[in-house]
């Protein structure tokens, strides 16, 4: 059994995955294990949809550009922001809830995150293999129609949960001194911007994506290419729409 050290210094995003089953004890070991992660006010106000059926995967997968990890690993987990039964709770002991604007959403939303991240190192511990999904806020309200999520609930992020196929490289990191900063904000000048990501310009993978993309740096990879201004602003419109659907922009 690794360290847990190990375990954080030696992950990697996993998108190829066995044909190998989940069994239920150790699916609900992980999530059990998961949900004990930190959480405002104690008020766990995330839901964590779990997909295990083929049928309902290749239902998922358009919305996630079919990509290949959703319909080959064993489990999906969305994990969403949800004060629905928070509120319902409140209800109906006589309280009445305010909680339909954006600070809530940011409330539930930084809880599901931590749980996500909570269950993905537990499942990492078992041996298992995760990849994270940022296709979730893109089509936010394709996966709320699918997943019958009512108003209050508002899907965040979606984890793909296997056993590894492969060990693929690490991915690089910044230096730690790049993002760490003491007692107050140190802001970056120039040359401390060329210091810290030379390495990762430097790298082979980099500087192929690079040339294959016909650019003159990586950052134009970035901005022009993987995340451009225009997608941007589209997917956040579509996420604003989202979130005054769901009950989150009364107020």
């Amino acid at each position: 059994m690794s360290s847990f050290t190990d375990i954080l210094l030696e992950r990697r995003t996993i998108r190829k995955y066995t044909s190998d089953p989940l069994d239920d004890e150790l699916l609900n070991d992980i999530l059990t294990l998961g949900c004990r992660a930190s959480t405002t006010g104690n008020m766990q106000v995330y839901s964590i949809i779990v997909t295990r059926d083929d049928e309902k995967k290749r239902e998922l997968a358009p919305f996630h550009f079919n990509q290949k990890m959703i319909t080959e690993a064993p489990v999906v987990l969305t994990f969403c922001a949800d004060f629905n039964r928070f509120n319902k709770w409140c209800l109906l002991r006589k309280a009445d809830p305010g909680y339909d604007n954006f600070l809530s959403f940011i409330t539930a939303a930084i809880d599901a995150i931590l749980v996500a991240q909570t269950v993905c190192i537990a499942a990492e511990s078992k041996g298992l293999g995760i990849c994270y999904l940022g296709t979730t806020t893109y089509m936010a309200h394709k996966l709320i129609e699918t997943l019958k999520l009512p108003k209050g609930v508002v899907p965040v992020t979606t984890v793909t949960l296997g056993w590894p196929a492969d060990k693929p490289d690490q991915v690089d990191r910044l230096p730690l001194n790049a993002v760490i900063h003491y007692e107050v904000y140190m802001d970056y000048a120039a040359e401390d911007i060329e210091l810290f990501y030379s390495e990762k310009e430097e790298r082979g993978d980099s500087q192929q994506f690079v040339k294959e993309n016909n650019k003159e740096t990586l950052a134009q990879v970035f901005t022009d290419v993987r995340y451009k201004k225009a997608d941007n602003v589209h997917f956040s419109n579509m996420f604003l729409q989202v979130l005054k659907d769901q009950g989150f922009m009364n107020q």
